[in-house]
């Protein structure tokens, strides 16, 4: 059934929390302090499914449960199907091991010169600064570190890592993640921003953070303030469907548009969450409408225990079909496999091109069909000019095709 974005109220209230005073709700360390962390706190508030009891017996040993109240609140109690709920609350499917999963699916550890510090691409590195999040994703990339429930002990080494980046000129781009980074303290957070804008030869600061979407309390007109004095800095968040698109979501992001930080979208391609073109198509309107850009779509890493989630690939190149032609392009993201063992990001595009030599390029639109454009230069006899013959040098669409 198509998914329809008028039917979806966007979100903005306490829930089954309304007998909180609203300064406490609007609170991010309120929020965080009374997080679900339990089953028993769980089968308080919803029944869970037999497969459910499973998965959060299991969560101390893969990946912690914690989800905020705020959050919560955006699941359907009466839906064990519900988009929401699958993404926050453990199933038994977290236990099977599948062919080809890896605790370390990207290799992030052996492109590791120094403790929290990725160095996979030339000019830019990835400093992971902490190993917590307000909410944990069943999905999560990093579920060998992140929590620490598979005893990985992952301590940030601040320092070490700023020196590296400050040793090595090459790099110009630095990410922070985790972890989420925004759980950081204004303190923390500006010191570290202080460093690196300190550092000549980084251009690009960006931090990835599902903070925004998980506890958007936590974007304060004082964070928003460091950002405005660091800037630029830039930053990607993390929404995979249209009910996360809430109220409370759209004023975190006008705040952080309002201090300079550009702001794009990236999503996981997940089983019954977002693998339909139209609740797809939904949730990147509902970015744009909060001035956000959806950026990628990712193909879900090879994580231990992440099969039940795992969508054909043939099924997103269906999906970005359905996007390229049918809606504004900035709407629609770059589906992308991070490949496997730290290969990097390659992207995941339908088939536009028939043919190609050296004359021409055959393409085919978003429509099925199919167009001429030269590639060699041909001057045309004397007299004549490309008005003359209805446009030949320019792109014709091919007859009989």
């Amino acid at each position: 059934m198509p998914y329809n974005e008028d039917r979806a109220a966007w979100f903005e209230g306490q829930g089954l929390w309304q007998h909180i005073p609203e300064t406490d709700w609007r609170d991010w360390i309120w929020q965080l302090k009374n997080r679900i962390t339990t089953v028993a706190q769980l089968e308080q508030l919803m029944t869970l499914t037999a497969d459910e009891k499973a998965g959060c017996a299991h969560a101390s040993h893969k990946l912690a449960l914690a989800i905020t109240p705020y959050f919560f609140n955006l699941i359907d109690r009466d839906d064990p199907d519900c988009p929401i709920r699958k993404q926050v609350i453990p199933r038994s499917g977290e236990m099977v091991i599948s062919e080809g999963e890896m605790l370390d699916s990207l290799g992030e550890d052996a492109h590791s010169p120094v403790a929290g510090l990725v160095h996979r691409y030339p000019d830019r590195v990835l400093f992971l600064v902490t190993d917590r999040c307000a909410a944990y994703c069943r999905y999560c990339t990093r579920s060998r570190l992140v929590s620490n429930a598979q005893d990985y002990n992952f301590h940030p080494e601040y320092e070490q890592g700023l020196r590296y980046i400050e040793a090595h000129p090459e790099i110009r781009d630095v990410l922070l993640s985790g972890g989420d980074p925004l759980l950081l303290s204004d303190r923390k957070l500006e010191h570290l921003l202080a460093r690196l804008r300190a550092i000549k030869h980084v251009e690009f600061i960006r931090i990835g953070s599902r903070i925004p979407v998980f506890l958007p309390q936590r974007i304060t007109p004082e964070l928003a303030e460091i950002f405005r004095k660091y800037g630029p800095i830039w930053m990607s968040i993390h929404v995979n469907h249209p009910k996360e698109a809430t109220a409370e979501l759209k004023a975190a992001c006008e705040r952080l548009s309002f201090a300079g930080v550009p702001l794009g979208n990236q999503s996981v391609l997940l089983k019954g969450v977002n693998d339909d073109a139209d609740v797809m198509k939904a949730l990147v309107h509902r970015l744009l409408r909060m001035r956000v850009r959806p950026y990628y779509l990712y193909q879900m890493d090879l994580i231990t225990g992440g099969a039940h989630f795992k969508v054909d690939v043939r099924k997103g190149i269906e999906i970005i079909q359905a996007l390229r032609g049918h809606t504004t392009g900035y709407a629609v993201p770059q589906y992308v496999i991070d490949a496997p063992g730290g290969g990097g990001k390659v992207p995941i595009n339908p088939d536009y091109i028939e043919t190609i030599n050296e004359d021409e390029i055959v393409l085919k639109n978003y429509e099925g069909q199919t167009f001429r454009y030269p590639l060699r230069a041909k001057p045309l006899p004397a007299g004549e000019t490309g008005a003359d013959l209805g446009g030949a040098v320019q792109a014709v669409r091919v007859t009989g095709a």
